[in-house]
């Protein structure tokens, strides 16, 4: 199992403290003789006549020597899981969760912003010290 991101927690409290229950950690994914971990599964009842929702989220640090590397990896990382979750739980949905600095200075500039559009990548930003979601992109 891989070693959590420095943020894992941080995020994890700020899951918590938008209603949701953490129901893995990690959320494992196997397919054929392997598996892989995204860093967490969640859910959140919407309302008692309705069914829940799930995610299961990605977090990236992006505290590499290139930020463009960092978001290429994320990237890759991302679309195989979401293609694995595809097939293996079709009702959860993917979010690369980043601390709202890296948002503000590498997701949204002009250069990554096509790219996360183009292939729909679900976006959490989060207050590493306050332990809050500070924007939901889905």
């Amino acid at each position: 199992m891989p070693a959590k991101d420095i943020y894992h927690n941080s995020l994890k409290n700020a899951l918590i403290k938008d209603g949701w229950t953490i129901t893995h950690d990690p959320y494992t994914i196997s397919f054929g003789q392997r598996n892989v971990f995204v860093d967490i599964g969640a859910e959140r009842s919407l309302a008692a006549e309705k069914q829940g929702e799930k995610i299961a989220v990605e977090i990236k640090s992006f505290l590499g020597a290139s930020d463009i590397r960092d978001l290429e990896v994320a990237i890759g990382q991302y679309v195989f899981y979401r293609s694995l979750i595809s097939r293996f739980e079709p009702d959860r949905k993917l979010f690369l969760a980043v601390p709202e600095n890296v948002f503000t200075n590498t997701l949204d500039e002009a250069i990554a912003r096509p790219v996360i559009e183009d292939l729909h990548i679900a976006l959490i930003a989060f207050n590493t010290k306050q332990e809050v979601i500070v924007k939901w992109i889905p």
